[in-house]
């Protein structure tokens, strides 16, 4: 049965202020839960019904109610199992190799879609300036899939990080050069912007070498393309 304290514990989770303060944060579904249980995470408590304590071969497992289970999910349906992690010491930055960086992403979908495609395209850091949604909460960590515990998230101040920056940095910009006649290089830093207001005035000021996706349409009505879509198409031309 769950506690008063652990229904209180887990709901405040939901909150950045609360998981900061407690260094957990908590993820739903069977394969996410899995994939972090088998990671480096440490887990601090597991909750499902019964019909999936077999599942998971770990000590700190509890079971609760299909009721219980409702009340403290994120979501409507809830994902038959609800695990609480510990949050991992922050890792320094590296400078080699390529770096993907995101200058106030908002959307928790975008974000966890991303982490997903930097783990796809063996992109091992992702450096979010400090007014990114924070990568610990559920709504990321439901859309990154697992792929939170492969890929490095540090949050930073963007401007004196990349004006420190030997790499070449690379933004995508409506005005940059078309990505499909440009030479990447394996080490680089790539900048993409908020999903409405893109780049940064500031954060577009230390960009270098500034890219763009072109349109073919001959109809170009499109106003842009969603962040987490052209990531993909960006990062697939570094890896080519």
């Amino acid at each position: 049965m769950l506690s008063k304290n652990q229904f209180k514990l887990i709901s405040s989770l939901k909150k950045k202020k609360a998981r900061i303060q407690n260094n957990l944060f908590i993820a739903e579904g069977i394969k996410v839960v899995e994939e972090l249980i088998s990671s480096k995470l440490e887990l601090n408590k597991l909750f499902c019904t019964e019909d999936y304590r077999n599942i998971f071969n770990v000590e700190n497992i509890q079971i609760i109610s299909d009721k219980e289970l409702k009340s403290i999910s994120e979501f409507t349906s809830p994902n038959q199992v609800l695990a609480i992690f510990e949050i991992p010491e922050k890792e320094i930055i590296k400078n080699t190799g390529l770096t993907l960086v995101l200058d106030e992403i908002n959307d928790p979908g975008n974000l966890g879609t991303i982490i997903r495609l930097c783990d796809w395209f063996a992109v091992d850091q992702i450096v979010c300036s400090t007014n990114t949604v924070d990568c610990f909460n559920p709504k990321v960590v439901q859309a990154s899939m697992g792929s939170l515990s492969r890929v490095s998230i540090v949050y930073s101040d963007l401007k004196p990080f990349l004006e420190k920056e030997i790499r070449p940095i690379y933004g995508a910009l409506l005005n940059g050069e078309n990505v499909y006649k440009t030479s990447l290089p394996n080490n680089a830093i790539l900048v993409m912007g908020n999903e409405a207001n893109g780049i940064s005035k500031e954060v577009q000021n230390t960009i270098i070498k500034p890219i763009t996706i072109p349109q073919f349409g001959e109809i170009q009505n499109t106003e842009s393309l969603n962040v987490a879509t052209a990531t993909a198409i960006l990062l697939s031309e570094f890896k080519r």
